[in-house]
């Protein structure tokens, strides 16, 4: 007797532990969405600000006022320090055509 009730009390017990860990997964779900609801909502707000509109094409576009002089200051290699490379980078990289042929050559190749 009382292994059926053991029986009977195991698959109900089972769904309602795993209703409970997919309810919490649901919570921190929403609470990121509602989190980033919340960040959208601030990035509109300054969107909406003229000077920080001003301060971000100063600073990603290189704009300038007008009668205003800019300068890009480049890092001691010659790359633009906020880029992270320059021209030692791109030298490193070989064309494609290099990089396919030596992938044909690397299959032809037995292991």
């Amino acid at each position: 007797m009382l292994c059926a009730i053991a029986l009977s009390l195991a698959y109900p017990v089972r769904e309602y532990i795993a209703q409970r860990t997919q309810i919490s997964q649901l919570q921190k779900r929403e609470a990121a969405a509602r989190q980033e609801v919340e960040d959208l909502t601030a990035q509109k707000g300054r969107l909406g600000d003229p000077d920080y509109i001003k301060g971000e094409a100063r600073r990603r576009l290189h704009y300038c006022d007008p009668g205003e002089q800019c300068f890009v200051v480049l890092d001691g290699e010659g790359g633009a320090s906020q880029y992270g490379g320059g021209a030692q980078e791109q030298r490193k990289a070989p064309p494609w055509y290099e990089t396919l042929w030596g992938s044909v050559e690397a299959a032809d190749e037995q292991p």
